[in-house]
């Protein structure tokens, strides 16, 4: 079947991105060749047009559906200067937690620029094993955007497997455009994505699984582990279906709707 496809307004939205490194060692200092690969990782898996889309199983492929959202490097910063859309900062911190210090300069990070404007991706070492964390629309400005590991951060440089596809960003990114996990963020099948087209689903699956894996009663198909939103290996996720896609075209008309628009 063909990929389905949406479009925002009659045209696709491009959303600005701005890259925060906060680097302790050159190790974590990500290069621009490292960003870039995770904006075009953003392009082709927002877009469906990542090669690998191809391994969805068949009962799935009609849901494979183009969001209508692009990313691009900023080009302006907030003062109307002239930027790369990355920004590097060195900080005494060896690690950040999930509690947003690394979007303080005062705790050794780097300052957001405004959430109306830009998507902030910051990229540093997180401890305890973690990949990344989001913020969803409608939270505090100044924390607004997306958080990545620097080894799960692109597909070049320091990006390590099986975190090396840049899908991290695509997860957490979804997540800044009010997509939840598949599972409903419970473990006892209660839960829900709020996406009708994905089936419901236990809980969380990992690494490579084999097709079907069946939970919450939901065969002869299973879970639909190949989803962006579940927590499979980069080289398992493949795809958004179209109800995720409406939500974040809800979230770009409303609570984002002054992204890609300036």
């Amino acid at each position: 079947m063909a990929r389905r496809e949406f479009r925002l307004a009659g045209a696709p939205i491009t959303v600005p991105v701005v890259v925060r490194i906060v680097y302790s060692t050159s190790a974590e200092n990500v290069s621009d060749s490292q960003v870039r690969s995770q904006i075009r990782v953003l392009n082709q898996d927002y877009t469906a047009k990542n090669a690998d889309r191809t391994r969805v199983p068949e009962v799935w492929r009609g849901l494979v559906t183009d969001s209508g959202v692009r990313f691009a490097l900023a080009r302006k910063d907030p003062n109307g200067k002239s930027t790369s859309g990355i920004t590097r900062t060195q900080t005494t911190r060896t690690e950040f937690q999930d509690d947003d210090s690394v979007k303080r300069a005062a705790s050794g990070g780097a300052k957001a620029w405004p959430a109306r404007e830009y998507l902030n991706i910051w990229v540093c070492t997180l401890a305890g094993g973690l990949l990344g964390y989001a913020q969803f629309p409608g939270g505090p400005p100044a924390t607004d955007g997306v958080v990545i590991l620097n080894t799960a951060f692109g597909t070049v440089g320091t990006a390590t497997a099986p975190f090396n596809r840049g899908r991290t960003a695509t997860h957490e990114v979804g997540h800044w455009l009010n997509l939840r996990h598949i599972w409903g963020d419970t473990e006892d099948c209660s839960g829900s994505d709020f996406a009708a087209d994905t089936p419901n689903a236990e809980g969380p699956n990992y690494g490579k699984p084999a097709f079907p894996h069946i939970s919450c009663s939901n065969g002869p198909n299973g879970d639909m582990f190949v989803n962006y939103m579940d927590y499979v290996d980069d080289a398992a996720m493949f795809m958004f279906t179209a109800q995720q896609v409406a939500r974040m075209s809800t979230t770009l008309e409303g609570p984002r709707s002054t992204i890609g628009r300036g």
